[in-house]
This record gives C-alpha cells, structure tokens and sequence, in this order.
C-alpha cells in the first residue's frame, strides 16, 4: 500500500505554531500559557516527520520515546494507539510535553531542523498525553502479576514518579515517601501554575495510583525515617529527593527583609496558593520592583509570577548576554512578551535596605565578557568604576540550589561526593546495595527530563537486582 503523503509532500508542510493566550491578559493571571493544539493542528503537524531511516530524535530523548512511532500513529489518526506507544515510554507525558527543553534535546536531532524547523516533537506530546488524560476509558489497563517485592522511593518528584512507574509495571510493590504535603515535588513547588497546571500533575499521580504506587505524604526521609530503617522493611529503595537547598550570592544585606531564594518564592506561591492571600493562609511580599538574580528556568519562572503578582517592574538580572542565558527559548520569549526587563551583564554587589531593614535596592556592576569558562560560556569580568544603584523592594535569588544534607547525615555508609551529591553509577546504583539514587541528588540541579530518565534507568537495574535476588531466595 503507498504511503498516505510522500515525503515530498510532508517538506511543504510548515511548522504549526501553538495557540497561546495574548501576552497582556496572562502577564495578570495565572492560566496556562500555551492553550494546546486542536485536533488539526496536532495531525498536520504530525505530518511533517519525515520517518527518517535512523531517527535521531528518539536518540535525543531522555527517558527513550519511540518518537517515530507514536508520531506516525497520531498522523494516520490512531490517536489511542499513539498514547498507548507514548505511555509505554514517558511516565509522566502531559508533564513533559509542557516543560521539557525539546529544542536542545529530539527536536535538535531532527532533520528538518537542518534546512527549516524541527517537527514540534513537545506539542505533540503533550497533545496525545492530554487525549489520553481526558480517554483513560479507551486505553487498556494491565495489572501486572504481583513479584512479591517492596521498594521505597524517597520523594515524588519527576525521578521518583518516573521510577515509581516503571517499578509498578513489573508487579512490584512500591510506596514513595514525599516530604511536603502534596505530590509532585518539583513540578508542584517549583513550576508555576502558567506553566505547568497542578491538575495536570495530580492527574498523572492520579493514574500511578491506579496503578498500584502509594504515596505517603508529610514524610521526611532523615527525619521521619532514616535509609537504614527503611531498609529493614523493603527489599530495594530509590533515592530521589533533589537538590532542594538554596544557593545565595554571599553579599552584604542578603539578609534584609524582602531577599527570597526562588525555592521559598516560588513555594509559598505555587505549593502554598500565596498568591491568594489572605484566603490563602500563607503570605508573600507583592513587591513593585521586582529584581530576579539569575538567568536559568527557574528565574524565569520567579520574574514571570511576580509580573503576575502585581509588579510595576519585573527585572532579570544576570551577569552574562541574552545569547548565554540557559533558560529554555520558549520561556526567554514569553517573559519578553509580557514585559520583563532584562538587565544583561549585570552584576549584584550588595543589597540595600533602609534603618528597617527593607530592601530598597541592589549595587551592582556592569560586566563583560571575557574568555570562555570550564561551561564553555565567556566568562563575565567586572568593570571598574561602573557600579549602580538598581532600584527594587524585593529580591529574588534564583543561582541555583545543592543537596540538601538532612537524609545523607543520617546513613554514613551513603558515599558523597564533595558537593554533598550521592555518588551513584550509569544504573543509578550507589555504595550500599540495594539502594539507589537519581535525579538532582546526584547529578545537581538539572531539568526535569533528566531526572526522569535517572529515574528510568534506575528503576530497570533495581528490576534486574530484585529478579536476582529473588532467584536467590527462591
């Protein structure tokens, strides 16, 4: 039978943009940004893959989509074909179809990228991943035999959901232990409701615990439990609780009242409803001058709400150019659109406040751009005499975060690196077996998709250890 398009036919077809809501209406509420594609605009983008021999994209991806398959799937309508192909691979789809950075992972290997746009791999994702939210009726439910094996994962973010339900699929019996008070980790305190909606993730959660994961929130491994108890009660345990402590800049004043780190902001705000204050019990300053530190995702996500919360002015401050940021292009846009300022090789130097300790300002320094660093980004040197007063009332510090060292202290037999990451290999196993680790507790604050394929991978080798181990014993 001849192909329903030719080749020929699928290069004349442009790229379909995604339908997102006018920059002046969202920059003032907190709805999603990118409204999804409809049903046309997901076929007949679907119908740009080329169905390459050797597809690189699936090469690209984290956690191993067959990016071919479930996109030729979509493009002959087979839709609940397409979601089963997708949710055999991605535990968690309608979340990384909205925030993983496509555009450095599959879609850079795709090659239509090489004379024009890569096929929108993201969007389709997530659409299919939301038809199968929405059709969970019309898609098979296997319930694997049970193995008689327990495993312990130790948080709910993207790695412990990922390996949660890969571990389920094997008939293992798998509680995850979560800290905060909801499930999500990350993609709940961390990613903003314009991004990436809390019902979106409850769902997904929703449907790990149809298929047999328990979650046991209020939690904290380190202190609820330690490692070595827990060990006495499961047969293997994944680590997975990030990198959740905050990294400030070491300046003067960075103890004034209105200096947050992006973790307590971004938390009170999209964990805690801060936003709704004071029907929401947890409060937060809605300051008019707004000065965000840094230059990654979650900066972007901290100046994005607080243009939301009412600032008049919504800053980025960062060291380096626009060409060096490494947030996400689609986010560097979108903030652009709904009017945050970026005050590019800008340096912090001190934060000002007033006899009452309230920030009225930062000093700062103009930087260039030297020779490249060990990232192979040019490195940002001062210039002298060029310091400045950026005028501000709130300061949110988003450089990054490390590991937190509540669970290590507790089980000395963990081995660490210098940076306080458990060591971990390739298959995500540390020094003590049984126990494994992945995501930002090993390999640093990163994004969600590779901790999502830590988590993958993990969960695979701890499958092998506790097939072996069952042999054993058997």
């Amino acid at each position: 039978m001849p192909p329903r398009i030719t080749a020929k036919e699928r290069m004349q077809i442009t790229r379909q943009a995604m339908p997102e809501q006018n920059a002046t209406e969202r920059s003032h509420n907190f709805l999603e940004v990118n409204l999804g594609f409809p049903e046309r605009l997901a076929l007949l983008e679907a119908d740009r893959c080329l169905q390459c021999k050797d597809p690189r994209c699936a090469k690209g991806c984290p956690v191993g989509v067959n990016i071919p398959q479930f996109l030729d799937l979509l493009s002959n309508g087979k839709i609940a074909e397409a979601a089963q192909s997708l949710l055999c691979d991605n535990a968690l789809p309608a979340v990384t179809g909205r925030v993983c950075p496509q555009e450095t992972q599959c879609e850079a290997e795709c090659v239509r990228a090489a004379k024009g746009l890569p096929v929108g791999v993201g969007y389709l994702e997530r659409y299919v991943a939301d038809w199968a939210r929405e059709h969970r009726d019309q898609l098979p439910q296997n319930k694997p035999q049970p193995s008689g094996k327990k495993v312990a994962i130790v948080g709910s973010g993207p790695a412990g959901l990922t390996a949660a339900g890969e571990l389920a699929k094997h008939g293992h019996a798998v509680t995850i232990y979560e800290a905060l008070h909801k499930p999500g980790g990350v993609l709940v305190y961390g990613i903003p409701e314009f991004r990436l909606p809390k019902k979106i993730v409850a769902q997904e959660v929703e449907r790990l615990e149809e298929a047999g994961v328990k979650i046991e929130c209020n939690v904290v491994i380190g202190r609820t439990y330690t490692i070595p108890e827990l060990q006495q009660n499961f047969d293997a345990i994944f680590i997975a609780n990030g990198a959740g402590l905050p990294v400030f800049m070491n300046v003067p004043g960075e103890n004034f009242k209105g200096v947050y780190s992006a973790n307590e902001y971004l938390t009170r705000i999209n964990l805690m409803a801060a936003y709704e204050f004071p029907r929401s019990d947890t409060p937060v300053l809605q300051g008019k001058r707004v000065a965000v530190v840094g230059g990654g995702n979650v900066a972007m996500d901290a100046v994005r709400t607080a243009k939301r919360l009412g600032a008049e002015e919504a800053m980025i401050v960062y060291r380096r150019t626009h060409d060096e940021l490494p947030a996400r292009a689609e986010e560097v846009h979108h903030a652009e659109q709904e009017g945050v300022r970026f005050e590019f090789l800008t340096a912090p130097l001190e934060v000002v406040g007033n006899d009452k300790r309230w920030v009225t300002g930062m000093k700062c320094q103009k930087m260039k751009l030297g020779e490249p660093d060990s990232s192979g980004r040019r490195r940002p040197e001062p210039i002298p005499g060029s310091e400045f007063i950026l005028d501000c009332d709130t300061v949110v510090v988003a450089i990054g975060t490390k590991a937190n060292p509540l669970l290590t202290a507790t089980c000395p037999d963990l081995k660490l690196n210098k940076w306080g990451n458990i060591v971990a290999d390739e298959n995500g196993a540390t020094s003590i077996p049984g126990v494994f680790a992945g995501g930002d507790i090993v390999r640093g604050a990163a994004t969600v998709i590779l901790a999502m394929g830590d988590g993958k991978k993990a969960a695979q080798a701890m499958h092998s250890y506790l097939s072996k181990t069952a042999a054993v014993t058997a």
